[in-house]
């Protein structure tokens, strides 16, 4: 269950929390503690971030988003090009790591903000 919003801005839109890392409730720039780590609470406004489960989900949904992109690029180039295939390796092994992980800081951020917006919590259906 959310807390009730402390008096003052109103609470950012979901991609502004995902995008730049803010607090769903105050806005204040201390979500994460690392690049995909979430913060324990709101240096802020004192919001609890572990309340907050978004699982596994984001990691395993652009896992299968961006495999099916680099694989799809990967043919393309293979029938355009026909490189190496050490060529292969030194381009889509970076592009996927890097992809997956900078896409994640975004969807841990967004499933975040919209648990707490919509005051969701495990094992009760609305």
């Amino acid at each position: 269950m959310a807390d009730p919003a402390p008096p003052g801005p109103p609470a950012p839109h979901p991609r502004d929390v995902a995008l730049k890392g803010l607090c769903p409730r105050c806005g204040g720039r201390t979500l994460f503690a690392g690049w995909i780590k979430f913060a324990d609470s709101c240096g802020a406004c004192g919001l609890d971030f572990t309340r907050f489960n978004v699982g596994d989900g984001p990691a395993a949904f652009l896992t299968l988003i961006l495999g099916a992109v680099v694989v799809g690029l990967a043919i393309w180039l293979e029938l355009a090009a026909h490189p190496p295939f050490w060529v292969h390796i030194l381009l889509w092994v970076p592009f996927t790591l890097v992809g997956v992980i900078a896409s994640l800081r975004i969807a841990k951020g967004a499933l975040l903000a919209l648990e707490y917006r919509s005051a969701a919590s495990e094992g009760r259906v609305q």
